[in-house]
């Protein structure tokens, strides 16, 4: 489970308003003076992804075996882990609960990744495994552990089994050592984006490092919740992890030793790669205020209180990374109603900075995206289809369907500006067909539709 769970992250991360591919409802947009109308929409078939393509991380394997330790010996909350734990054989996999219809070809493929690509042995079987992946309804999860969206959890296999232990030692990760037998849980009421993108970083989890770095911007073990798929970054991360010279039980400074030569042997290129500076620790108030400013059940006027607090963190540190340009770009998200222009001028700060970094293209698209719903009210329909055009090619590459319904729908809209009606439709049709991957309910759609029509001021219609 994400140190920011990914339900948190949602209110921010989804659509216009957020990144994520939770269907939580979405927040008005605020442009009361333009009035619309939502007209019914047909939805056309889902669309959904090919093969994901990964590419090799382009990191020094100084930087790799920094972040692989860092990943690997500490949780989410902070405290350290004695020994790195694993299986130590062949890993088995099952499904239980309600099993949504897209799940046993989205966990088969992941699978098929970790064996391809991480040389990890491990399948899927019908009946008792070693990581079991239960489906339940949100509510009833999120009535135990209500900042979840799905997280894992140590030597359990059932949600019946996972209350009985909480509160004891068994789901206590610094006492263990070999993985045995974990458990996954995953809303079954969720979108099929949703149930990929946590089938992609919990069985990860169950299989690899358990914490997550607001640093890194090309993986799933970050807490920005930009990228969803396992990236060739992640794969190599978990090779690494299930090396022979890196039994369960390895401490840090024994894993420290081996690594330099585990890593030249598999990725040989990051032998030949200048190293980054190293970054600086990340102090507790600045996830704390990244956490407030994000999570759910709090105050607009405490989440932008956060938002800004986190900035002043950021500049006190004197980051010029991944971190520096998520607290502007949280600023931005937030203080677009209440200060728009500060809003504005945060998204621009932060599109600064991911520039400057390599394996960010991800993250400008969503500032591309944001960006070009400004441009819609400013009623600049050219410069969105232009923000459209570049961020496209990276919400494609990093399988978000999310983003790109929102980016399809944001393109409608200003072509309808423009009065190009037909190549509008095909747009907006395109954005259906996407949102039925990347956010699930018809009525979740509609809203969405109707949210970047009002940045218009144009009907929602299929037409």
């Amino acid at each position: 489970m994400s140190a920011l769970p990914r339900s948190a992250a949602a209110f921010l991360l989804l659509a216009v308003t957020s990144l994520a591919a939770c269907t939580t409802q979405p927040e008005p947009v605020p442009t009361p003076q333009r009035a619309v109308v939502l007209a019914p929409v047909a939805l056309p078939p889902m669309k959904t992804f090919g093969p994901y393509r990964a590419t090799p991380p382009h990191l020094s394997n100084v930087d790799i075996a920094r972040d692989f330790l860092d990943l690997s010996f500490r949780l989410e909350s902070g405290r350290d882990l004695p020994w790195m734990s694993r299986f130590m054989g062949p890993v088995t996999v099952t499904m239980t609960g309600t099993i949504p219809p897209t799940a046993p070809a989205e966990l088969d493929h992941v699978l098929a990744r970790f064996r391809s690509e991480a040389k990890i042995d491990v399948h899927r079987i019908p009946g008792p495994a070693n990581i079991t992946i239960q489906f339940l309804p949100r509510a009833e999860m999120q009535a135990l552990v209500p900042q979840a969206a799905c997280f894992v959890a140590p030597r359990v296999n059932s949600w019946a089994d996972y209350r009985q232990a909480r509160g004891t030692s068994r789901l206590d990760w610094t006492t263990l050592k070999v993985r045995d037998k974990l458990a996954v849980f995953i809303p079954s009421d969720t979108a099929p984006q949703e149930i990929r993108d946590c089938l992609n970083e919990e069985v990860a989890q169950a299989l690899g490092p358990l914490d997550d770095l607001y640093r890194l911007t090309e993986s799933v073990f970050d807490d920005d919740n930009f990228q969803s798929v396992l990236t060739g970054f992640d794969m190599l991360m978990l090779r690494v992890y299930y090396a022979p010279e890196l039994p369960a039980g390895t401490t840090r400074a024994e894993a420290a030793a081996r690594l330099p030569a585990i890593l030249a042997r598999l990725n040989p290129a990051g032998e030949h790669i200048t190293p980054r500076p190293a970054p600086g620790p990340t102090p507790r108030p600045w996830i704390d205020a990244i956490e407030t400013a994000l999570g759910p059940g709090t105050s607009d006027t405490r989440r932008g209180d956060a938002a800004i607090r986190a900035v002043e963190i950021a500049q006190k540190e004197g980051w010029t990374d991944a971190r520096m340009a998520f607290s502007y770009f949280v600023l931005g998200r937030l203080a677009r109603i209440e200060n728009p222009e500060t809003a504005l001028h945060a998204l621009q700060a932060a599109d600064r900075i991911y520039r400057t970094l390599p394996d960010t293209e991800i993250q400008r698209a969503h500032i591309d995206m944001q960006l070009a719903a400004y441009a819609l009210v400013a009623d600049d329909p050219d410069h969105a289809l232009t923000l459209i055009r570049r961020a496209r090619p990276a919400a494609e590459r990093a399988q978000n369907a999310a983003l790109l319904a929102t980016l399809y729908m944001i393109r409608a809209d200003a072509l309808a500006m423009k009065g190009d009606r037909k190549a509008a439709r095909a747009a907006r049709l395109d954005s259906i067909g996407w949102s039925r991957y990347g956010f699930g309910t018809e009525q979740t759609i509609q809203s969405r539709l109707a949210q970047i029509a009002a940045l218009a001021g144009e009907p929602a219609t299929g037409g």
